[in-house]
């Protein structure tokens, strides 16, 4: 088998794993991982044959916009006190822990070469933290939180990492210096993020086909994440603001084919990439064994002490933090997303799986320093991570159904059907709305106009049938006057669907599930 059929035999994987998945009630990346690992103990399978300072790049940007995608600036403004608790300040707490653990037990690691291992392991995988929590049913505020995490967490881990890396290959480090290029590389990232989103928007615009749009969806991720690293900026941090940008901006009303075509494509594409990053990860069980190799029990024992770090400190941190947070939140009523009870605590706590950035920074680590002597410790570091990654990934990801059946945690489906309702009430007016404003300047006659009343108010039905008769039929006489008033009125609803996405305390999952039930309705 090549590099090719391995590839391959990953892609058609990640296809199969999500329907067996679902049958077993176990999360596809994790069943991906799994896999990776029975490939990686068989003979015939060979070693990944891929330069590590291309995996982050190539399979990051992907999954990062597919993430952004599913969530909106307003939500993320509205959580923005727990989503920095975990994305920044966890990640710096749980990075030192482990940077102090693995410099006293491994012998001779140096501090720094400690430090790059804690920024790797530090970060929770927003992928496989939402691909999880969304099969399980959890509440929606929990998954909103877990998103923000994991988008925003690589982007400190990976800062602190290339510092890390830059004092051991270079043997100096400089404190001021480094909170510098800390500083410098989110700005550069922030603004290489917004003029490409800026421009991107205008290019759609310009590109007017939904192929050749959709098409450059898929290059933005890339080219956001390449200059800001060419500019020495933060790509991860780009592609975010990239995708935020667009996701705020970039969505027309009645562009329903653009829309339609471009949730479908991004969920393949969601769907390939993660199960071959996951894959990917399992078959790094080759460098493991190659590694330890006379070697097990020491390594075995290392990768476990940094385990539970990092399982130990998530929950020391989340404790506490959530205390603080909903005694802030009571206190002046903050418009955020935050656990409400010692359940959803537990459930966020074990929801915290490594994944593909941390992967992908363990195998980048130089092999050599500029004193051209090796990099210390390298095969342990990798050996750690590994452990430290699969460790999550298996053990929890494996057990968090389990978890989450027996705390009985589980969406508050009543609040969402109500919102869907809300959604629905909305689209039927706003529809009733533009049949007024055109009978005042047409003159339709009264069986046309009660028909056409009766077409509003089926919009509404349709997203929410109990606000209606669900035996109302759906043929009906399609002639091209027929055609030209319902596309406006189904625009009216569009509009004022999509302008919910933005108001506080929206949900933008269920905006865009209404939206697209309007979608589907226009092209019928």
């Amino acid at each position: 088998m090549d590099q090719l059929a391995l590839l391959f035999v990953l892609l058609v994987g990640a296809l199969v794993s999500v329907p067996v998945g679902d049958r077993f009630g176990l999360p596809s990346p994790v069943l991906m991982t799994l896999f990776g690992i029975v490939l990686a103990v068989l003979d015939f399978v060979p070693n990944v044959d891929i330069p590590p300072e291309l995996i982050l790049p190539a399979l990051l940007p992907p999954l990062l916009y597919a993430a952004v995608r599913r969530t909106s600036w307003r939500q993320f403004a509205a959580n923005r006190r727990p989503i920095f608790l975990l994305a920044v300040a966890l990640v710096f707490v749980t990075t030192v822990c482990v940077a102090f653990v693995a410099n006293k037990i491994v012998p001779g690691m140096p501090v720094a070469a400690a430090v790059a291992l804690g920024a790797l392991v530090a970060p929770p995988d927003p992928v496989a933290a939402t691909a999880v929590a969304g099969q399980l049913g959890l509440p929606r505020r929990l998954i909103s939180i877990l998103e923000g995490e994991g988008l925003f967490n690589d982007v400190t881990a990976i800062v602190l990492y290339h510092v890390a890396i830059a004092a051991v290959v270079s043997g100096t480090f400089h404190t001021g210096q480094a909170a510098l290029d800390l500083v410098l590389s989110a700005v550069v990232a922030v603004a290489v993020g917004l003029g490409l989103g800026w421009g991107a928007n205008k290019l759609l615009d310009v590109l007017g086909d939904a192929t050749l749009q959709i098409g450059l969806t898929l290059l933005v991720p890339y080219v956001s994440y390449v200059i800001a690293e060419e500019l020495h900026g933060s790509g991860v941090l780009a592609v975010l603001t990239t995708a935020l940008f667009l996701a705020e901006y970039a969505l027309d009303a009645d562009d329903v084919m653009t829309r339609l075509a471009g949730h479908t494509f991004w969920d393949i594409v969601d769907t390939l990439v993660t199960g071959v990053a996951f894959g990917l990860i399992g078959l790094e069980l080759h460098n493991a064994l190659r590694t330890a190799s006379g070697r097990w029990g020491e390594l075995l024992g290392w990768a476990a002490a940094i385990l539970g770090v990092v399982v130990l400190v998530r929950l020391l941190w989340l404790l506490p933090a959530t205390w603080l947070t909903k005694r802030l939140h009571a206190k002046r009523d903050y418009d955020e997303d935050i656990p409400t009870s010692w359940r959803e605590t537990v459930v966020m706590w074990w929801s915290g799986m490594r994944g593909v950035a941390s992967v992908a920074l363990a195998l980048a680590i130089p092999l050599s320093t500029d004193a051209g002597k090796p990099f210390p410790d390298r095969d342990e570091i990798v050996f750690i991570a590994f452990g430290v990654i699969l460790g999550t990934l298996v053990l929890q990801g494996l057990t968090l159904p389990w978890l989450v059946r027996r705390l009985g945690v589980q969406a508050d489906t009543v609040r969402e059907k109500e919102f869907e309702r809300e959604l629905a009430v909305r689209a039927a007016k706003a529809a009733k709305r533009r049949l007024r404003e055109i009978e005042a300047v047409e003159e339709l006659p009264d069986e046309l106009s009660e028909r056409m009343l009766r077409q509003a108010l089926d919009i509404g039905v349709r997203i929410s049938p109990e606000l209606g008769d669900e035996e109302r039929r759906e043929v009906r006489r399609r002639v091209k006057r027929v055609r030209r008033i319902q596309a406006e009125l189904l625009s009216a609803a569009r509009h004022e669907v999509l302008a919910a996405r933005s108001e506080p305390g929206a949900d933008p999952e269920i905006v865009d599930r209404v939206l697209r039930h309007l979608d589907v309705r226009s092209l019928r």
